[in-house]
């Protein structure tokens, strides 16, 4: 029975590293990811209850970020 209770464990969590959410990444990864994206001079990054937040450049403008755990950026007013 533990045997069983152990490996179903193991694989929740195979699954579940599988899914990368943005809190997961390293600063690093998650500033490769934004700059991926269009965005440069990306700063000021802090873990949230809306997700990760940053500052960037993009076109000229400075823009707020937001990283939601699904890994996807969406700009902020």
């Amino acid at each position: 029975m533990r045997t069983r209770t152990v490996l179903q464990a193991t694989i929740l969590l195979a699954i579940a590293s599988v899914w990368s959410p943005a809190h997961a990444l390293t600063q690093e990864e998650l500033v490769a990811k934004i700059q991926a994206a269009g965005y440069s001079q990306v700063r000021d990054i802090k873990s949230t209850a809306e997700g990760t937040t940053a500052k960037a450049m993009k076109n000229g403008k400075e823009v707020r970020l937001v990283v939601d755990s699904s890994g996807q950026i969406k700009e902020r007013n």
